[in-house]
This record gives structure tokens, C-alpha cells and sequence, in this order.
């Protein structure tokens, strides 16, 4: 039975949360919980069950957990994913590191800074090669922001405090000659909520990527400032690639259970380059239909400007570890002692049938 379960509050005690995937209930923090969807219902009981908390479901960048289950790639590599979605991959690192969950669906750039803390957690399949996000500052400072040493002083949107958006938000004011401290991250999610943010002038900027990028433009609300969706933006932005959206889970679980992990990476292979053979139109065809966010067109089209961003393969693309050891050093020092060698691996991957 492969489970689909959004907004679970990490508010939501240990033990609600584990009953709640038990019974395959969807929840979100506001209403009460509906039943979640079955699309395996003839699967044996010793099949094995995985619990993967994604920082945002909806977002394009992590599109390949929710295709995965539409393509039925799960239940034909012989594993029940439950999938639990939360705002920020922040959210899902928590998850995770409290045992809520088995796996995260977030960046790479998660496994360094946690190693830092003394978790030691490695990404199994490594999904993106470029971060999918763009840093945008509202219209209303159009005339004001012109470098990003004009970052200082802002108030920057991010999904949640610690997050990825946060880091990215961190180093280009950092690389704008001001120090970490000299702007206000302010967790406001993605989607509508951060929208509403930007229309209501709680924030001055944003990190964030589609649809939500396109959303904005759209609404003449900001303006792309930092480009770090395409390859050539972000070799700009970031002086190289920079790993993003994987798989990652704690190393004692991989070590513990190696084969629970293959079917994993075997799913998550084959929607990787099932992606890479279809087009946008047929790839947001199996998605939901909330995801379009009551417009198709736009998601088609943010679709086309983010597809570059997966690998194909799932391998860690080389350099990749490096560079993002890089810019995480250049506002997070400590980093620079991490063991690149424990953040990832490519075992599993290399294996996928």
C-alpha cells in the first residue's frame, strides 16, 4: 500500500505521528485526518514499508517521490513508501533524526551540516545536480537592489530556519561582503504562504523554486535576482554544481537494512530516466492535479525550465560533494572538516536495475 500523508505537523507527538503511518492516514495541521491513497492493495505483508518525509511534495524539485508512486515503480520494486509532506526539508532532517520517519527527501547540503552536529546521515540517491532555486526580491526594490551587497538589511523568505533556502539565502549575502547576521531569515514556506508574504511586504526577497518562482513573475510580485535553477546560473551563482534533491538516510539504517535500500534506489532510477525520455506534458499528466496550483500552463511551463536539474542516473555527479562543502564553508566553518566520503554514496545506485 503505497501512502501518501501531507502536513504532518512535527508539533504532532512521536507517538500520534507513528499511528498515523501505521493506519495510512493523511493529515494536515488544520483538519482532521482523511484516508490516504492505496495504489498497492495486493502487495504481500512481507513486503517492506518505508516512511520518507519530503520537504514540500508539490514543489517540482522534489517531483520524483510523487512520480515514482503514480508510475507504480514502488510497488514493482517491491516496497511500500508511505510519503509524508512537510513545507521545508528542514522539517524532514527533524523527522528523521527523531526516528519519525525512515528517510528524507531533502538536499545534500543537509548531510554535511548535520555531521557538524555529530548525526551522521548519507544520501543514497542523489536526484539533482543544481539547487532548482531562485533567489527573488520583490518589484518594490527593483531600483534598490542591484548587487548582492544590497542584501544587507533585507528580511529573505525562506521554507523554515536551518533549511536549505535558508543556507542558499546565507551564502549570497555572505558573498556580497556582509557577514551571515546582516539579514532577517524569515520562514514563510512556499506556495500561497509565501506569496502571501510577498503581497503583504513581509518579506523583501525570497528563495524559493517552482511553481512558486513562475507564480511570483507572474503576479508581477519580484523578480528572479540569483539564478540557481539552471546549470549556467548556477555555475555563476555557486562556482559549480551543487547536489540537491536525494534521498537521504541515516548510515546505521543503510547499513542495517541494504536491501530495503535497493528497491529504493532501484524505483528511484527508473523514474529518473523515465523522466528523462518523456516530455513535460506527458510527465505533468501523472501528476496530481493540485499540483498545478488551478493552472497546467504554468506548471508545464516552470516544468521545461526545471527538467535540466535531475540526473539521470542517481549518481553522485563528481565535484558536486566539493563544492557544496564550499559555499556551506563560507558562513558554516565548520563544515570544512566534514568527511565528504560519509555524506553519500553511490553503491545502490550503481546497482539499480
Amino acid at each position: 500500500m503505497n501512502k501518501t500523508m501531507k502536513k504532518l505537523s512535527l508539533g504532532v507527538s512521536g507517538v500520534a505521528v507513528a499511528a498515523m503511518l501505521l493506519s495510512g492516514c493523511s493529515s494536515t495541521s488544520t483538519s482532521a485526518p482523511v484516508k490516504s491513497k492505496d495504489t498497492s492493495s495486493t502487495a504481500s505483508t512481507a513486503t517492506p514499508r518505508v516512511s520518507i518525509m519530503v520537504g514540500g511534495l508539490e514543489k517540482i524539485i522534489y517531483m520524483p517521490y510523487m512520480l515514482a508512486e503514480k508510475l507504480g515503480y514502488y510497488k514493482d520494486a517491491g516496497v511500500i513508501v508511505t510519503l509524508v509532506e512537510e513545507s521545508a526539508g528542514q522539517d524532514a532532517e527533524l523527522a528523521l533524526l527523531a526516528g519519525q520517519v525512515d528517510g528524507a527527501g531533502g538536499f545534500y547540503d543537509h548531510t554535511l551540516d548535520l555531521q557538524t552536529k555529530g548525526k551522521k546521515v548519507e544520501s543514497v540517491v542523489t536526484m539533482a545536480d543544481v539547487p532548482g532555486e531562485q533567489l527573488m526580491v520583490s518589484n518594490r526594490l527593483k531600483d534598490k537592489v542591484k548587487t548582492l551587497a544590497d542584501l544587507k538589511g533585507l528580511t529573505i523568505g525562506v521554507t523554515g530556519l536551518g533549511s536549505s533556502t535558508n543556507m542558499l539565502a546565507s551564502y549570497n549575502v555572505v558573498k556580497g561582503g556582509n557577514k551571515e547576521s546582516d539579514y532577517k531569515p524569515l520562514p514563510v514556506g512556499a506556495g500561497q504562504t509565501l506569496i502571501a508574504a510577498m503581497q503583504n511586504n513581509r518579506i523583501d526577497a525570497a528563495v524559493t523554486s517552482e511553481p512558486t518562482a513562475t507564480l511570483l513573475k507572474n503576479k508581477n510580485l519580484a523578480f528572479t535576482f540569483v539564478d540557481m535553477n539552471s546549470k549556467d546560473g548556477t555555475q555563476a551563482a555557486l562556482g559549480g554544481k551543487y547536489a540537491s534533491t536525494s534521498l537521504y538516510m541515516n548510515n546505521d539504517y543503510v547499513k542495517k537494512n541494504p536491501e530495503v535500500v535497493q528497491k529504493l534506489a532501484n524505483a528511484y532510477v527508473r523514474t529518473l530516466k523515465w523522466m528523462s525520455t518523456h516530455t513535460p506534458e506527458e510527465i505533468a499528466n501523472m501528476m496530481p492535479e493540485e499540483y498545478y496550483a488551478g493552472d497546467k500552463a504554468l506548471y508545464i511551463q516552470a516544468l521545461k525550465g526545471q527538467l535540466p536539474m535531475f540526473t539521470t542516473d542517481g549518481k553522485m555527479p563528481a565535484g558536486d560533494p566539493e563544492n557544496v562543502q564550499k559555499i556551506l564553508s563560507a558562513f558554516k566553518p565548520a563544515v570544512k572538516s566534514v568527511h565528504l566520503s560519509q555524506t553519500y554514496t553511490n553503491e545502490f545506485v550503481d546497482k539499480a536495475k
